[in-house]
């Protein structure tokens, strides 16, 4: 799920693309900090509001629909420009880099509906403490994502320059990640499923 193409890693490649490094990885620690809300939330009881309340769970799958389908946009727009093209943009401060990556994934749909719906899956309340066992599986998913995010701030300048010097593929991987934000954005609209309720 961490390799699927979604907000964070836009977000993240293009800040580290446009800006340097550091600033990826000051963006991905704001990221992080949106893991770790989550996580809390799913486990101290967002996921049963949610089934209480069948509507904000709609309304919340509504917003990230349509989010997705804005990144989309932008990608497949005629003069879009594709999320590893180097461009000249403002420099925002650390602490802006901060609250975007924590807002990026605050909005990020698939992220809601993993600690949301996915995870509560795995825990098994005859395997012991559910609380426990839902920060335990919510403690791997974050580490994982975090080194694979590290890797990809790390090495988006190498990949920016390498399609640089090769504008079809450039080109196709803008097609190519709008599509599936596209997609993604119509199977969340679509979707008819309800939130699980932990424990």
């Amino acid at each position: 799920m961490v390799l699927t193409p979604g907000p964070n890693m836009l977000y993240l490649v293009s800040r580290s693309v446009t800006q340097g490094r550091r600033a990826g990885i000051v963006s991905l620690a704001g990221v992080t900090l949106g893991f770790l809300v989550y996580l809390l939330a799913a486990n101290l009881g967002l996921s049963a509001v949610l089934v209480a309340v069948p509507g904000l769970y709609a309304a919340v799958k509504l917003a990230g629909a349509v989010y997705l389908a804005h990144l989309a946009w932008n990608a497949l727009k005629p003069g879009g420009v594709p999320v590893f093209a180097a461009r000249d943009v403002p420099h925002d401060t650390p602490r802006r880099l901060f609250a975007m990556g924590l807002t990026t994934n605050l909005l990020n749909p698939k992220i809601a509906v993993m600690y949301l719906s996915l995870i509560p899956q795995f825990v098994d309340p005859e395997a012991g403490h559910v609380v426990l066992q839902g920060f335990a599986l919510g403690a791997v998913q974050i580490a994982v994502s975090v080194a694979v995010n590290l890797a990809l701030v790390l090495a988006a300048g190498s990949v920016a320059l390498f399609l640089a010097r090769r504008p079809s593929w450039l080109r196709a991987q803008r097609y190519a990640m709008g599509a599936v934000l596209g997609a993604l954005a119509v199977t969340l609209a679509l979707d008819t499923s309800k939130p699980a309720a932990t424990g």
